[in-house]
């Protein structure tokens, strides 16, 4: 029996989503539990968005089709705007016993160049996060 009843899995349309996926489906695969896929698409212009919600689109149903296979349900959720902004909104809002995301691995100079949403998150959420190295 799974400990959680409720949760939102975080994905970037990338190749470390693969780990993250295959541990949700394992604490999932008792059943009974709800699992929301969510992607923020981060655009800053009309075009550039069209695109990245039909890329998103597509990825996300790949994925959606991936957990009923394995007899879980989960839904696809997409956000608009700043990764971090959006996520803290939306888990704070939310009703989430577990939030869980692959990370990449940077290193502190990488970090600093890029961000991580997974340092911000566990600084701004009081959802227990599930971190997998991707």
């Amino acid at each position: 029996m799974c400990p959680f009843s409720n949760i939102l899995v975080l994905l970037d349309c990338s190749p470390v989503d693969d780990a993250v996926v295959n541990e949700v489906l394992r604490i999932a695969s008792g059943g009974g539990v709800r699992v929301t896929l969510v992607h923020v698409i981060h655009s800053h212009t009309l075009d550039q968005d069209r695109a990245l919600r039909e890329k998103s689109g597509e990825y996300m149903t790949d994925r959606v089709r991936q957990f009923a296979a394995a007899s879980v349900k989960a839904e696809p959720l997409f956000l608009s705007g700043e990764p971090e902004a959006e996520l803290v909104r939306h888990i704070t809002a939310g009703t989430y016993d577990l939030v869980a995301m692959a990370t990449h691995g940077h290193k502190l100079f990488q970090d600093m160049l890029l961000g991580s949403v997974s340092d911000y998150l566990k600084h701004a959420v009081n959802v227990p996060l599930l971190m997998v190295r991707g």
